[in-house]
């Protein structure tokens, strides 16, 4: 019971000290005249996958690699098949691939780059995450060349505010620097906090209940760091505002694999589980190819699609145990 409720604290910190995190730093942003496509493309993206990143950095020291591969492996099909499907359920959400076919490209190649070096030598090493995070680093590049070339153009702020609608929500942000300090503040200790409470809750039940870390980092973990997308998607559905956009959900996964995966990959190597390798990754590859086709049809997720993706997800966790 006692690390049942370690876990919960966890998560629950995580989700406070990471929204923190990201409502300063944009705030911070604001205040210094960058321009906004840029913090949605840097400062947002990063701040909603900072719980997965903290999470999996303390998992990788403490030992712990199924806790580190399975929350990013979970959060990616958890993104897909939960985050689009649940908003579905309660309004019909608009997915089409304009302004995101580059990126999707690049959430695939990740994703595969992932699978080969997981199945050849069932680890991933300092080199291999210097290269995936080598791949999140040129994805920025890439988006930060194509944000200047937006900027430049004749109807450039139009153009910004599009490209915008593709990524995650900007947070409330406020112009007291006496707030934007204490919410850094509160984010930068309630993250690693938060972490460290997750990973030593998440490893002392997966031993209580002699299942492998991997399973408890692929569905309660992962659900866990996950919440944020989540809540915000289905209020947005109960606003009737669009639920949320397909560029949350894939720039989600690409930094979940390129920076997190990348950043633990160079901090400490990660020895695969055999479960993630032949279950857990077949999974995220078929959800995010239906992601792709969902993209590429461009016609609006209906109610008994949402139903579907939510029924394959409670399956999908069913058997992970």
């Amino acid at each position: 019971m006692l690390s049942v409720v370690m876990l919960a604290i966890g998560l629950v910190i995580l989700v406070f000290a990471g929204d923190y995190l990201v409502r300063g730093a944009v705030s911070l942003a604001e205040q210094l005249g960058i321009s906004p496509l840029i913090i949605g493309l840097t400062i947002v993206a990063f701040g909603t996958s900072a719980p997965e990143l903290f999470v999996s950095v303390q998992a990788a020291l403490d030992e712990a690699p199924g806790i580190a591969l399975g929350n990013v492996i979970g959060s990616n099909t958890a993104n897909i098949l939960l985050v689009l499907g649940a908003p579905a359920i309660i309004a019909p959400l608009a997915i089409s691939s304009h302004g995101l076919r580059s990126s999707l490209a690049i959430m695939m190649a990740l994703s595969f780059g992932l699978i080969w070096f997981m199945y050849t030598d069932l680890r991933i090493t300092h080199i291999e995450g210097a290269i995936l995070f080598a791949g999140i680093a040129g994805y920025l590049i890439y988006q930060f060349i194509k944000a200047k070339r937006i900027s430049r153009s004749v109807k450039g702020k139009k153009a910004e505010e599009e490209q915008l609608e593709d990524f995650d929500d900007m947070p409330e942000s406020t112009s007291d620097y006496k707030k934007i300090a204490l919410f850094l503040i509160v984010g930068i200790i309630g993250l690693p906090l938060g972490a460290y409470l997750t990973v030593e809750g998440a490893e002392e039940i997966a031993r209580s209940l002699d299942i492998s870390e991997a399973i408890i980092g692929v569905t309660v973990v992962a659900i866990g760091t996950s919440l944020p997308e989540l809540v915000t998607s289905v209020m947005a559905a109960i606003r009737k505002s669009g639920g949320v956009a397909l560029g949350n959900v894939v720039g989600s996964n690409i930094f979940n694999i390129g920076l997190i995966l990348g950043t633990t990959g160079l901090i400490h190597p990660l020895d695969v589980d055999p479960h993630l390798l032949y279950f857990d990754i077949p999974v995220m590859i078929i959800a995010s190819i239906v992601l792709i086709i969902l993209a590429v049809l461009a016609r609006p997720l209906a109610t008994w699609g949402g139903g579907l993706m939510l029924v394959a997800y409670t399956a999908y966790i069913a058997s992970s145990f």
